[in-house]
């Protein structure tokens, strides 16, 4: 049966049907999907092709569960105040087949910053955000900062990118936003 469409006006979109909120399976859905394809090592655009079915147009998701992916990767290879993960250079060296400029850098920046945020207990506002940006592509930012991130944690843990992503996959995360 398909899902109810309804007609919901955003502060950058027009008047579009969107679907209804995401449900707790689309967020495990997305975890999944998001996990699996990164343990196949792809090219991060076959990836954010995969997982361009799963956003509705308008909205932030999946965008919200990958920072939770990227936050969960944060907290399993254990970086802290005490011992934090180096930000400088991290799309350099963790996302070398994609190059950002100008305002796509400062919503990497934001993506990449949202999720420290999240590991470290605040929820920042990814609608007023989004909205800012006057573009429907926040979730595919959250996606390379998610990548950036797992991708560190298994350097910083001296494993395999496959076996970072085993591990994140156990773990149930956070639920649907």
């Amino acid at each position: 049966m398909p899902r109810a469409r309804r007609s919901v006006v955003l502060p950058y979109c027009r008047d579009m049907p969107v679907r209804t909120r995401a449900t707790p399976d689309d967020a495990v859905a997305a975890r999944q999907t998001l996990l699996d394809g990164l343990a196949r090592d792809p090219d991060i655009f076959e990836l954010l092709s995969e997982l361009a079915p799963l956003h509705p147009q308008g909205d932030t998701f999946p965008g919200e569960v990958f920072l939770y992916v990227a936050a969960d990767a944060l907290d399993w290879c254990g970086a802290s105040r005490a011992d934090p993960l180096p930000l400088e250079g991290l799309c350099e060296r963790f996302l070398p087949e994609r190059t950002f400029r100008g305002r796509q850098n400062t919503k990497l920046q934001y993506a990449v910053l949202a999720a420290a945020a999240l590991h470290g207990g605040t929820e920042p506002d990814l609608l007023a955000e989004a909205a800012w940006w006057q573009a429907d592509d926040f979730w595919q930012y959250a996606l390379f900062a998610a990548v950036a991130y797992v991708r560190a944690a298994a350097s910083r843990a001296g494993v395999p990118v496959r076996q970072a992503c085993e591990h994140l996959a156990g773990h149930p995360g956070h639920p649907a936003p």
